[in-house]
């Protein structure tokens, strides 16, 4: 069995080592580097970003832990230095894997010649299946001045020479809200416009009216209900207008952050020459990630169903399993996510609001970090968790406060199994952790 996979970010890598191990052939395609946009743009050098900002953070807030007398100085261009640093060792990480000796990596553009066969820089390989996995591309907003110089991506912020002064953020979502926070940390003047009622569209109401509280606090100004209608450049600063409540309001900044979402990248191949069937969202696929073709698949953010890293790699398990005739225990519908602002954010399952729009009776049991142990002796209180609970079951857990990333994946384990509050009630959880706030809410 042979298998080509165009893209090599995780969901095409970790896809391909999968395959490797179990003893199939495996050309792996890709046009840049290999991480694909979260090794190399994405995921991991905001995530050094944010490390650099909880050391700042830190730092301001060292006379609290009795150490006085602090001075320190901060180079951003250092901080860019360190981020490529990181990306240039994790990278050269998974070039190492790759070197597999049934996975034959190249570097090149794909272009499918007929189903079974893609074309890279003249040269043909086919191969009995072919599994897509070539990302997303940032998007935009139809505006006038959306497409001036300078005008930011998620991208180009990571490599700017100099920190702002004054940044405005255009979206409030995922992607917006790291950025905001970080470059808050960094010492910028940060303005967030989301056209929603709340930030996070799709986080929990309560999670998301919480978040936007602390990071108010931290100096960070968040306008929702801000549709932009403009943005112009006088050669020294942007102006970002703004429809409010049908009134006119602008914005002024030294940079300007567009963060509006990720579109599946449905350039990236010519799908049409060979019938593969695309909507608004991206590549149509069914539950087991095939395309319209039966032999051709899709995974990760080219299906547009859930733009998240993991969730590529998962998808890819899914799919090269029913390439393999496996079964497997995968529930893609309980996918964790994560937001890395300070204080964290992070989510798994159904919301409150879901389960009410489909009719689920529920409660919602929870608790604070204020009255956990170690979120006091690390200064960090603020914060809150929410389980979502309907008939005994376990459907949701949403929160914020310090490591909620690492925090939602025993709940995520459960969810996944179907795990009653029972089960939930009945884990032993060391003391003190940060963890026991989802133990503390369990039992409220």
């Amino acid at each position: 069995m042979k298998i080509i996979i165009i893209g090599a970010g995780p969901g095409g890598y970790e896809t391909a080592l999968l395959a490797a191990q179990r003893g199939v052939e495996v050309t792996l395609v890709e046009s840049g580097h290999v991480g694909g946009t979260c090794l190399n743009e994405g995921c991991i050098p905001t995530k050094s970003f944010c490390r650099n900002a909880e050391i700042v953070d830190s730092l301001r807030e060292a006379s609290s832990f009795g150490i006085t007398d602090l001075s320190y100085g901060f180079d951003f261009k250092s901080v860019v230095e360190r981020k490529n640093a990181v990306v240039e060792q994790l990278r050269g990480g998974v070039e190492t894997l790759l070197r597999h000796k049934l996975i034959t990596l190249v570097n090149g553009k794909a272009v499918f010649k007929d189903q079974h066969t893609v074309t890279v820089d003249s040269t043909d390989y086919t191969a009995d299946y072919i599994i897509i996995a070539t990302g997303s591309v940032s998007s935009s907003l139809p505006v006038d001045g959306a497409d001036a110089p300078g005008i930011l991506t998620s991208r180009e912020i990571l490599d700017i020479d100099t920190l702002p002064e004054r940044l405005c953020v255009i979206g409030g979502g995922v992607i917006g809200l790291e950025f905001a926070s970080v470059f808050r940390s960094f010492g910028c003047e940060v303005t967030v416009l989301e056209y929603c009622k709340d930030i996070l569209p799709r986080f929990d109401t309560d999670l998301a009216k919480r978040l936007k509280q602390s990071l108010t606090k931290r100096g960070i100004e968040i306008i929702t209900q801000a549709q932009v209608t403009g943005i112009s450049y006088d050669g020294a600063s942007y102006k970002v207008t703004y429809n409010r409540k049908d009134k006119e309001e602008s914005v002024e900044s030294d940079k300007v952050l567009m963060a509006v979402g990720r579109r599946a990248n449905l350039q990236s191949l010519n799908f049409s020459d060979i019938g593969i069937e695309t909507d608004r969202r991206g590549v149509k696929v069914n539950e087991v990630m095939q395309t319209n073709i039966p032999h051709i698949y899709a995974i990760g953010d080219i299906n547009g169903l859930m733009m998240l890293a993991h969730a590529a790699t998962y998808q890819g398990i899914v799919a090269l399993d029913h390439i393999m005739g496996m079964d497997n225990m995968i529930d893609l519908a309980v996918m964790p996510a994560a937001v890395f602002t300070s204080p964290e954010a992070a989510s798994v399952g159904m919301t409150e609001d879901e389960c009410k729009e489909k009719g689920i009776p529920v409660k919602c049991l929870k608790s604070f970090f204020r009255a956990n142990g170690k979120a006091v002796t690390m200064g960090q209180t603020d914060g809150f968790c929410k389980v979502v609970v309907s008939d005994g079951r376990v459907l949701g857990c949403h929160l914020y406060g310090p490591h909620a990333s690492d925090i939602i994946q025993e709940a995520c384990a459960l969810i996944s199994r179907k795990a009653g509050l029972e089960e939930f009630q009945s884990i032993i959880h060391t003391h003190p952790t940060l963890v026991e706030v989802l133990q503390s809410a369990v039992h409220s």
